[in-house]
């Protein structure tokens, strides 16, 4: 189980976790301060997380997932220390709209999961955050400020999380190359503009998804601004409107 994560170094203090052998190819980030360090999102939960995490800080570890969703989570159980919106609390503790069954079937689509791993001992993490976040709120790191930017859209909990002194944007479900996911009842096209036009006012220097390419740059944030704000004056930014692909990045509405 040793190669399911591959990491990668963005900064000494900096560093990528990715699960490239699912589908989803998910993407964790570890931020390392003088007092301690944040891990954002924690994966699928196939492998255990933890035990890369403590090759690359000594520091105690607080866990921060951008969003509620299984493929984010998976590892919170290692982190008892952990934070999330208030929006999804209610998802940590039993009202997740999909089943374990429907849950498990997607842990392991399209997945080379390790030998003899068995999915029925799958489940879904649940829990009470240590930390509750709102827009606006700071987590101090000791020499790194990370800032917490409420971002719905892809889920109604979902946050950004912005490190301006690097010019580091974290963005999670809500911006990467691929197809956006806004099209189940718990997503809200409206939200996601909204939030996109936040983040596309931010003088961000890197972008650092959750899912896919890491090759993404800036100037996307724009583009992709533009777009929902084109499907916004067609009248098409709204669920049941179809896929619209914009050549390296498509939404699903």
């Amino acid at each position: 189980m040793n190669d399911w994560f591959t990491r990668d170094t963005i900064d000494p203090d900096t560093y990528i976790l990715s699960e490239y052998r699912h589908w989803e190819e998910t993407h964790c980030y570890l931020l390392n301060g003088s007092k301690k360090s944040l891990l954002i999102d924690t994966g699928l939960g196939i492998c255990n997380i933890s035990e890369q995490v403590v090759k690359l800080t000594e520091k105690p570890v607080a866990a921060v997932a951008t969003h509620i969703h299984w493929d984010h989570i998976g590892g919170h159980t290692y982190f008892p220390d952990f934070y999330a919106h208030a929006d999804e609390l209610n998802w940590l503790n039993g009202e997740f709209p999909l089943s374990l069954e429907q849950i498990r079937d997607m842990v392991m689509d399209r997945c080379e999961a390790p030998a003899g791993y068995d999915v029925a001992s799958y489940e879904f993490f649940q829990g009470n955050p240590t930390r509750i976040l709102e827009d606006g709120d700071e987590i101090d790191l000791g020499g790194r400020i990370i800032k917490v930017l409420h971002t719905p859209g892809h889920s109604p909990g979902h946050m950004c999380f912005w490190e301006e002194a690097r010019g580091y944007l974290f963005t999670g479900d809500l911006v990467y190359k691929d197809t956006l996911f806004a099209y189940y009842p718990s997503t809200d096209p409206q939200a996601y503009l909204t939030s996109l036009k936040k983040i596309a006012a931010l003088p961000a220097k890197r972008v650092f998804p959750a899912h896919h390419s890491l090759d993404i740059q800036p100037e996307i944030l724009v583009r992709m601004r533009n777009a929902f704000q084109e499907l916004d004056a067609q009248g098409n930014l709204r669920h049941g409107s179809g896929i619209h692909d914009y050549g390296d990045w498509a939404v699903w509405l």
